[in-house]
């Protein structure tokens, strides 16, 4: 995938977020595992404020979601990109920390009740994720399902 190819697949789904929980942007497949990438509203929305929405760092982690996940490096050390597990352990928290635990999966309200509904599980069952490239992270939810597996985006990261 380009990042023109990226950014038109953006400009494809926009209208649609406003009234889904999620809306599938791509699947990518790799190693034999589909890998569904979906966008929220609540991403679009704070992504245009921040003024990163379809910009190329945005672009290029979206893109990154090519790698897929490996589970046999599920978790960065740093200077990787691709799609990395986040967990609670991790000592001081950092923004990505507060965003997806603080802001998002411990908190009413936020939506991850109904990706998770919409996805079939239990909000206990998603993992929190950031998709990694250079200059940006993309924040959201997994589920390995039995036959593929679902990156829902749901924030963002630019802190260095």
């Amino acid at each position: 995938m380009t990042l023109t190819e990226a950014k038109e697949i953006l400009e494809e789904i926009e209208p649609l977020l406003a009234d889904e929980v999620f809306v599938v942007a791509h699947a990518f497949v790799r190693d034999g595992r589909e890998l569904h990438v979906a966008m929220t509203e609540r991403l679009r929305h704070r992504a245009k404020k921040g003024r990163v929405w379809k910009s190329s760092p945005f672009l290029t982690a979206f893109k990154n979601a090519e790698y897929g996940f490996d589970e046999s490096r599920a978790r960065s050390t740093g200077g990787m990109d691709g799609l990395f597990l986040l967990d609670r352990t991790y000592s001081p928290p950092n923004e990505m920390m507060r965003k997806i635990f603080d802001r998002y999966l411990d908190k009413p309200e936020s939506g991850c009740e109904e990706v998770a509904e919409k996805l079939g599980v239990p909000v206990e069952n998603l993992l929190a994720v950031r998709l990694v490239s250079h200059h940006l992270r993309l924040l959201g939810v997994f589920h390995r399902a039995e036959t593929k597996d679902w990156l829902v985006l749901v924030d963002y990261d630019d802190t260095k």
